[in-house]
Parts: structure tokens; C-alpha cells; sequence
């Protein structure tokens, strides 16, 4: 997955194209991720101890990673990533404008 936890992303189709949010939690096995704002879904919930209160609360759910693309911190475009090697690590690069990510 090219996608890791806190990198800003836009969503590229589906009933929130265009939205762009910050990414919360990452499966790799399931090639799914969590971003903030996007695919809210109704969750039913029950009261459990006393004085805490039931309803219904709004909450994310998750979205598969090939839908979303990353957003350069710089140039502040979708763009995909090209990895450059160094002597001591590997560093995720900007294929539009070539900053590091």
C-alpha cells in the first residue's frame, strides 16, 4: 500500500469523490483504510453503563485504498509517489513537482 497513517489524501470516486481528509488507520490485509470525514456511516448505539448516553453517532468507515490518492504536502495536487534511494534510506518523492515526502 502506498497509503500510511497521517498522510492527507482525496477520495477519486464514489458518493464522496473529491473529499479529502486525513487518514486515521491503515489494513494492509484487507487493502482498506480509515480516512476522517469520508464514508460516514449511522451506528445504532445502546447505552452501556449509567449516566452515558445512547443514540445515533456518525462515524467513519472504511474505504478500499485504491480509491483514494495522495495529496503532495507542496505542490497540494493528487499525485501517485515514486520512491529515491539513498545510501542510508528509502524516501517517498512527489512524481509532479519531485519534493519529498
Amino acid at each position: 500500500m502506498n497509503v500510511k497513517k497521517d498522510d492527507i489524501v482525496v477520495v477519486l470516486s464514489g458518493k464522496d469523490k473529491g473529499k479529502e481528509g486525513k487518514v486515521l488507520s491503515v489494513d494492509p490485509k484487507s487493502g482498506k483504510l480509515i480516512v476522517q470525514g469520508v464514508n460516514m456511516a449511522s451506528r445504532h448505539q445502546k447505552p452501556r453503563k449509567q449516566g452515558e448516553e445512547g443514540g445515533i453517532i456518525k462515524r467513519e468507515t472504511p474505504i478500499y485504498a485504491c480509491k483514494v490518492m495522495r495529496v503532495c504536502p507542496k505542490c497540494k495536487k493528487p499525485t501517485r509517489e515514486a520512491y529515491k534511494v539513498t545510501e542510508a534510506n528509502k524516501v517517498r518523492v512527489c512524481k509532479k513537482c519531485g519534493a519529498e515526502i
